[in-house]
């Protein structure tokens, strides 16, 4: 539907007004043959009744409707009309273009959204200002909030399951790749390639570390703290083909040579810098893996890599 021409100030060219509404034109459309113009949601609704144009009964379809020229787009731009809001008080009067960004700023509309004052500090509608009740308000927002989040554990919960199933699909599949292996180099050289792919997906989904206190680092953890490095490898999403080997390397009797000792690790200390370090999550500990640290001398790196846990100093 169109603007009420007793908005208007001054007279209005009947060429701006829709035939149909008999209102100034909204958002006009015009037809392709004749080029009547009438308001776009008046003549869909038309359209939908009967494929004639209103006024002579030209045939017309939807999609042939077409916009109207600028001159005429020109001409309803710079009618100036009444506010909206004139109802509940407003005495401005704008050019047409201008009307949508006036009503948004007008003080005098009702819908425009304000501020609660008296507490809850929500941001509501302002003819609904005088009857809003904080408590109730907040209470429902918090019931919303609480299913919103009932919501998002379910979804979660059955995401948690289908990547489950998916994992134990993939370790049947490896399975049966390493079954194969011993008799089939092909398939060996397949699941090689897969468990190295693996490992450096993992990797790169680590967080990169900064150790800065190498002296801080624990040669000879106990049972209880591999067992919990072990379990935070795991939760990372480690390969579980090579997670066992990555915590016998956390013992100094399974280092290379170059860290092996406590006089080796003195020497070779100006190198620890150039290790590539990735933080387990959550842990003072890193992984040091041999596909990012090929660039070490030999007696300091090894395969698949090293786990190095610290008293303190990563970050």
């Amino acid at each position: 539907m169109g603007y009420e021409v007793h908005r208007f100030q001054g007279e209005v060219d009947e060429e701006l007004i829709c035939p149909i509404c008999s209102c100034v034109l909204e958002d006009p459309l015009q037809s392709p043959q004749c080029e009547h113009a009438f308001c776009a949601a008046c003549i869909h609704e038309w359209l939908t009744r009967q494929p004639t144009c209103p006024v002579d009964r030209s045939p017309i379809m939807p999609n042939q409707l077409k916009p109207v020229p600028r001159i005429l787009r020109n001409l309803l731009s710079r009618l100036m009309i009444a506010c909206d809001n004139a109802n509940y008080g407003c005495t401005s009067v704008v050019k047409l273009d201008m009307l949508q960004t006036h009503i948004q700023e007008c003080e005098h509309n009702p819908k425009k959204p304000v501020q609660c004052e008296s507490g809850c500090g929500l941001i509501i509608p302002k003819d609904e200002l005088k009857d809003h009740n904080c408590v109730r308000e907040l209470r429902s927002a918090m019931t919303q909030m609480q299913h919103k989040m009932q919501d998002m554990h379910s979804e979660m919960a059955e995401q948690k399951l289908q990547l489950n199933e998916q994992k134990r699909e993939i370790q049947l599949v490896k399975e049966y790749l390493r079954s194969m292996r011993v008799s089939n180099p092909r398939i060996r050289e397949i699941q090689t390639t897969m468990e190295n792919e693996d490992v450096v997906r993992w990797v790169s989904n680590l967080q990169t570390a900064r150790v800065t206190r190498w002296g801080g680092m624990i040669s000879t953890p106990d049972a209880v703290l591999q067992a919990v490095i072990k379990r935070a490898l795991l939760d990372s999403g480690s390969p579980a083909h090579i997670v066992t080997e990555l915590m016998e390397n956390a013992h100094e009797r399974r280092w290379p040579s170059g860290l092996s000792t406590l006089e080796t690790r003195q020497l070779n200390r100006r190198q620890y810098e150039n290790y590539v370090t990735k933080r387990i999550p959550g842990k003072q500990a890193v992984a040091i893996m041999y596909c990012e640290n090929q660039h070490m001398p030999e007696d300091l790196i090894m395969e698949p890599g090293l786990v190095m846990i610290f008293a303190h100093g990563v970050e």
